[in-house]
C-alpha cells in the first residue's frame, strides 16, 4: 500500500487563465479592417429596370467618379435618390460636373425603353457638358 501513495500526482493549486490583454487591440484591428473593406450601397433605386446584355464590356475601376442615371420601364428617370424630370437633368449634372470635373455618367436604362428617351437624356447631358457617358449592361457569355 505504501507504493501506491508514492505515485500519487500533486494537484495544482493555482488556476491558469487565458491572457486577454491584447484582445481590445485585435477587436479594434478587425473593426478597422471591416470598415475599410465594406462597400455600402449609395442609392435606393426606385425605378424598375432590366439591363440589356452585351458581349464586350469594360469595368470602371474608380466608382467615386460615377454618377448614375436610371431609366425605368415606365419612363421615369432617377438621379441619385430622386425621381427627376427630363428638363432637370442638365442643371443637376452641371452641378455634379462642377464638384467632380472627371465625372462619368453611367446610364442604367431598361432594355425595353424607347430610344427617344435615351436621345433626350443625351441632349441634356451635352448641355451640362457631361460628355463622359457609360452605358451599363449585363455581360453575356
Amino acid at each position: 500500500m505504501a507504493k501506491e501513495a508514492k505515485f500519487r500526482k500533486k494537484q495544482a493549486t493555482t488556476r491558469q487563465e487565458i491572457p486577454t490583454a491584447s484582445l481590445p487591440d485585435i477587436i479594434f484591428m478587425l473593426l478597422i479592417f471591416f470598415m475599410l473593406t465594406t462597400v455600402l450601397r449609395e442609392f435606393d433605386v426606385q425605378v424598375e429596370y432590366t439591363l440589356p446584355e452585351a458581349y464586350m464590356i469594360e469595368r470602371i475601376e474608380n466608382k467615386r467618379l460615377i454618377s448614375y442615371i436610371w431609366v425605368g420601364r415606365d419612363g421615369r428617370i432617377q438621379i441619385d435618390d430622386n425621381i427627376v424630370q427630363l428638363h432637370d437633368i442638365s442643371s443637376i449634372m452641371y452641378q455634379k460636373r462642377v464638384e467632380i470635373p472627371n465625372l462619368i455618367v453611367s446610364m442604367r436604362i431598361d432594355r425595353y425603353s424607347e430610344m427617344g428617351v435615351v436621345t433626350d437624356i443625351q441632349q441634356e447631358l451635352r448641355e451640362a457638358d457631361a460628355l463622359r457617358i457609360n452605358y451599363s449592361s449585363l455581360h453575356r457569355l
